[in-house]
């Protein structure tokens, strides 16, 4: 039994979304296919895979049904984070009726709590951008306020973490979608509490199209380990 994860999946939604990534590169032409073959490749039904946000490019939840579906079809448990493009996201309630009402088992999310998966414990929220500049456009919010509302999930979700682990920092691994620090630029709350909780190997994923960054970096006293679906061919990573 193994733990993998893998960020931005970009699955194209329910029909008329038509939300295709091949305009970003040669790597995203026939993604959703090369997942699915490496996916099963690589993944067993005793696995878990962890998959750090920018599931869907749908809209609702109902949208997002056939992209769920489909996950729920490949092997192995599935804890899912939060993504910046995930706007089907819903309360952990409403999911959780969601999944059930469509027969989805294989398929958890992860939100301010901690699950325990083969010798490790996923801790994880979505995070937020590295710093206001960096922030996109598109998201005309308060820059402050959502990165210390998600460092107090991430600290919520390390907490109950170590409550399964008695105290020990050694088997839990923290999933953003976003990185906490990369570039020279870091999200201050959600750094600090990394920092303060002692967590040593922390997955991201976010950004694209740059092939040339180490898949591994030290920073802030910490591994920061990318996940992102491109970077990785669309296979997903063995955690470690």
């Amino acid at each position: 039994m193994s733990v993998f994860a893998i960020a931005d999946l970009h699955l194209p939604g329910g029909s008329g979304i038509n939300k295709s990534m091949d305009k970003f590169g040669p790597r995203w032409c026939g993604h959703k296919s090369k997942l699915e073959r490496s996916w099963r490749a690589v993944v067993s039904p005793n696995d878990t895979v962890v998959i750090a946000g920018d599931i869907s490019w749908a809209m609702t939840l109902e949208d997002a049904k056939p992209d769920l579906l489909f996950l729920d079809s490949l092997p192995g448990k599935k804890i899912m984070i939060e993504g910046n493009h995930d706007f089907w996201w819903q309360t952990a309630s409403k999911l959780d009726a969601f999944f059930n009402g469509n027969g989805i088992k294989s398929i958890t999310p992860l939100r301010a709590g901690a699950i325990a998966a083969d010798g490790f414990v996923i801790c994880g929220t979505r995070g937020w951008f590295s710093s206001e500049s960096a922030q996109s456009p598109s998201f005309d919010t308060d820059y402050d306020k959502i990165a210390r509302r998600e460092a107090s999930r991430l600290s919520a979700s390390i907490d109950a973490g170590l409550t399964l682990t008695g105290g020990d920092k050694s088997p839990l691994r923290v999933f953003l979608h976003f990185p906490a620090i990369f570039g020279g630029e870091s999200c201050t709350p959600i750094m600090d509490v990394l920092r303060e909780r002692g967590i040593s190997r922390v997955y991201f994923g976010h950004v694209h199209g740059n092939y040339a960054y180490p898949s591994t970096y030290e920073a802030g006293g910490m591994l920061h380990c990318s996940v992102a679906a491109d970077y990785l061919g669309f296979v997903p990573r063995l955690v470690e």
